[in-house]
């Protein structure tokens, strides 16, 4: 006659009773006593273990033995873990635990299951971070729980051979709720990604932002005078530029107030109020501009808080302006219900908004971020064994070999005038050979491009065409979203070709967090082919001559070109 055997955790065994298997985590955590008693833990009933020496075994005694019913194992919530004990010994033979993955339920796929929150990322494991590019393509990249933004940003401008700068950003950008913010260098992008709901319509986006850190560089157009009066008052002896340079330097963030437009909550009707950034929070009046306390009513707590920029405001929010933004506590995981909607009158009112809120929230981090991606700036511009170029500029030599064999020059006022000389003499090379009438077949067009006989720019050189600079036929709502995306600061630029003349190119440049737009037109003399802006008195051999002259030199443009407006594929 066989045997069925059922455990239960009196550590008996019971014959004639259905055999029931339970996971090894918790037998074995039944029979150790007192070494898991943190999470588990056995009743006192009948039949405890210690009583008599096999408790629960048969005696082949008459009649049968005393069914035992097993007792609940209850499931403590505590982590805390109490010295172990010696474990009592079993008299089970070992079973192999089929469901492995159960003992740990930090790796059970159950328990970290979407549906009940992704939770604290795990140190030291590995987390797939999907980045999208401004074209739409992808890369997944492994990254650990400690990565930060700053090095995942370094990592992509490495495998895209982009030029290493600290303009480069990565974006939270939620499509559904048309959000988006940019990621300090310090954060933590697998914390920011497990904080996503499941099937929500987010991603990161790797792009240039020249606002990043511009507020320490130039801090005038962020706090204009009019919305930090109450400091300047308070400190009349200091004039605005260095008073808000001492906020920065210290970490600190000056009071700002101002008029914005606020959404109420679960209406779409839009009410103006006076807003205050003090040092406890922020504020808005009840009665018109009033400071008095009785009036101030406080708004949100911005250390809980992240603050995004509504890229589709009108559409998705009714909003009064396209200068809105938003407050969006971290316990809001999804849905508009808890967003705090903000609409400011101007581009340079959000702008100073958003520099306060992030003074506020960061501190003293933020400026450090600054400092340590100014110091990386003075390094080497490749990190890791292979470098992409010399190891130190001070290694190039200047070499003349117009002669059988080269030299070096050593003389610093020969270097500069056999350097001015050969790019003289590129310059009128490549002017009279692009000015030539020349076959479809000689052209010097890449491939590719179409023939200067059919195309709509007509012996023009191509070699602005590999320029990071170049857009090639953008539109003109395209270029103001592309500069509005990579930041409205003075100087940044990007050249195009224009849409209502078919041989002229754009120039287009933000001044004062406006984006304006000037003409480039083609001329040809005495069967030479320049540009010009201003109606042929500052002429250019080619659009990259017009670019360098104006990296140096105002012209009739407002500032310099500063920075390029640039999309590297992923």
């Amino acid at each position: 006659m066989g045997w069925s055997w059922w455990w239960h955790p009196c550590d008996g065994i019971c014959p004639a009773q259905p055999w029931t298997w339970t996971p090894s985590w918790l037998r074995d955590n039944a029979m150790d006593g007192g070494a898991q008693q943190s999470s588990l833990r056995e009743p006192p009933g009948p039949g405890n273990a210690e009583q008599e020496g096999v408790p629960g075994e048969w005696d082949g005694g008459e009649g049968l033995p005393e069914v035992k019913r097993s007792q609940p194992l209850f499931i403590h919530s505590s982590s805390r873990q109490l010295p172990e004990e010696e474990p009592r010994a079993s008299s089970l033979p070992s079973i192999p635990n089929p469901f492995p993955e159960l003992c740990s339920p930090s790796n059970s796929p159950i328990l970290s299951s979407p549906a009940l929150g992704q939770g604290s990322p795990r140190e030291g494991a590995s987390h797939v971070v999907k980045v999208f590019g401004e074209d739409g393509a992808c890369r997944s990249l492994e990254a650990s729980a400690g990565t930060t933004a700053r090095q995942l940003c370094e990592t992509l401008v490495r495998r895209t051979r982009a030029l290493q700068d600290h303009s480069w950003a990565l974006v939270e950008l939620h499509q559904h709720l048309a959000l988006e913010r940019c990621l300090e260098d310090h954060e933590s992008v697998v914390e920011v990604q497990s904080s996503w709901p499941p099937g929500a319509d987010s991603r990161f986006v790797f792009r240039k932002n020249f606002t990043k850190y511009e507020l320490f560089k130039s801090n005038a157009p962020f706090f204009p005078e009019v919305m930090v009066s109450s400091c300047l008052e308070a400190n009349k002896s200091m004039a605005h530029s260095e008073l808000i340079q001492n906020f920065l330097n210290s970490g600190s963030c000056p009071e700002v107030q101002g008029f914005l437009q606020l959404r109420e909550s679960g209406r779409k009707v839009w009410k103006r109020f006076y807003f205050s950034l003090r040092r406890s929070g922020l504020y808005y009046s009840t009665k018109g501009t009033s400071k008095d306390p009785r009036h101030l009513q406080y708004f949100a707590d911005l250390t809980e808080s992240n603050i995004y920029y509504v890229t589709q405001g009108k559409k998705h929010y009714g909003t009064p302006t396209e200068f809105g933004f938003c407050i969006k506590p971290y316990k809001v995981r999804s849905g508009t219900k808890g967003l705090k909607l903000l609409c400011s009158e101007d581009e340079q009112s959000r702008s100073c908004w958003m520099a306060a809120f992030r003074l506020f929230k960061y501190g003293m981090q933020l400026y450090r971020n600054y400092q340590q991606a100014q110091v990386r700036l003075s390094q080497p511009s490749w990190i890791g064994p292979t470098p992409l170029r010399s190891v130190s500029d001070n290694a190039l030599v200047a070499m003349d070999f117009s002669g059988c064999t080269g030299r070096v020059i050593e003389n610093p006022s020969e270097v500069l005038t056999v350097a001015l000389e050969e790019a003289q003499a590129w310059r009128k090379k490549t002017t009279h050979r692009y000015s030539l009438p020349a076959a479809c077949q000689s052209s010097p067009l890449s491939a590719g491009e179409q023939c200067p006989a059919a195309g709509s720019h007509p012996a023009e050189p191509a070699i602005h065409r590999t320029q990071p600079w170049f857009h090639g036929r953008i539109s003109r709502e395209d270029t103001q979203q592309l500069i509005g995306r990579q930041g409205l600061v003075d100087g940044v630029f990007l050249v195009r070709e224009s849409q209502r003349n078919p041989k002229g190119f754009v120039l287009s440049l933000c001044h004062l967090q406006r984006v304006k737009h000037y003409l480039i037109l083609p001329s040809e003399e005495e069967g030479r082919l320049y540009f010009t802006m201003d109606d042929g008195q500052t002429r250019f051999a080619d659009l990259i001559q017009l670019v360098e002259f104006h990296q140096i030199n105002r012209g009739i443009l407002p500032c310099k070109l500063r920075h390029y407006c640039t999309c590297v594929a992923l």
